[in-house]
């Protein structure tokens, strides 16, 4: 392990998964016996979205991967997709937990923390949803987009959909301070600019200068967004963790990806989940958007609060 970063507990490690090691970030106590948050992050993110969650959680450990195609884990092969994802964070939660933990999904992380649960619900306590993990509507610009096993119909333009976030990944930048400066233009951290977020935009960057380029594979966005709206495998996953008697806490970004009025998750599309989720309890977040709600100190606040909750249930 080693430590790449001012905060005093941070420090990385490797699991190896099928085809190579799986990138993963910790906090907090050494001990894998010690309170746990399994922390899943989003499409285009790394492990570093969570410092500040990490931050307000002292004595919580807290483990928190590259998915695969992303981060330090961006040069693992395909396929991608929610079951292959789980896959992976399952052997890291076997060689780096003990006992059931806090399984904390934020935007596509959700979706594979309700995989990971549904694969192994005996490792969860709890399933808290940031912004992620239930349904997504389907894009009105592709009105055919229903996934289904097969491929068939239109797929939902997922980078058209994730806005500069997503369009990055086909550009290069000459140096780290373009980078930051294409950051700092997006709406969504207008006003919440600090030093983690600073740190998570240097994480993002590999290769060299004056090539350097946005570790997440677009095929890895691709496979992995076609899973987001209502894909049969993970409804069936949602089944299996309200059979499994599961607690949810899905918290709800009221502001979008562009910090635009309107938030990724309609309240009819929670609506519509609390039918598949008997236990689940839906909170709305004030004044966040879908980055903010874990990469804003308010944001983190809120969400370590209901770890907390869900870790002394």
């Amino acid at each position: 392990m080693t430590s790449t970063s001012p905060e005093p507990t941070y420090r990385t490690t490797t699991v190896g998964v099928d085809g190579g090691e799986l990138a993963v970030g910790l906090w907090g106590p050494d001990d894998p016996a010690a309170p746990t948050l399994l922390a899943i992050h989003g499409i285009t993110a790394s492990h570093r979205s969570w410092p500040l969650v990490a931050a307000a959680l002292p004595g919580v450990r807290v483990v928190a991967p590259d998915l695969r195609g992303r981060g330090r884990s961006a040069d693992l092969p395909p396929p991608y997709g929610m079951a292959r994802h789980a896959e992976d964070v399952r052997l890291a939660l076997e060689a780096l937990t003990e006992g059931p933990v806090v399984m904390a999904g934020h935007s596509m992380g959700g979706f594979v923390a309700v995989q990971l649960a549904a694969l192994v619900p005996d490792r969860a306590r709890a399933l808290l949803l940031v912004d992620g993990g239930l349904p997504l509507p389907v894009p009105a610009a592709a009105p055919d987009a229903a996934t289904s096993d097969s491929g068939s119909g239109a797929e939902p333009d997922v980078a058209a959909a994730l806005g500069p976030a997503g369009r990055r990944l086909t550009m290069t930048f000459p140096d780290r301070a373009a980078y930051r400066a294409f950051w700092r233009d997006h709406p969504a951290f207008t006003h919440d600019w600090s030093p983690a977020v600073e740190a998570y935009v240097d994480y993002d960057l590999v290769g060299t200068e004056p090539e350097l380029r946005p570790s997440t594979r677009v095929q890895a966005m691709a496979a992995d967004g076609a899973e987001l709206f209502g894909h049969p495998a993970h409804l069936a996953a949602l089944d299996a963790v309200a059979a499994a008697g599961l607690p949810v806490t899905f918290l709800r970004a009221p502001r979008g990806l562009m910090d635009e009025p309107e938030g990724l998750y309609p309240l009819d599309a929670v609506t519509a989940a609390a039918t598949r989720l008997p236990r689940l309890a839906p909170y709305d977040v004030e004044d966040v958007n879908h980055y903010t709600i874990t990469m804003g100190a308010a944001g983190a606040a809120t969400v370590a609060e209901q770890v907390r909750a869900l870790l002394s249930s």
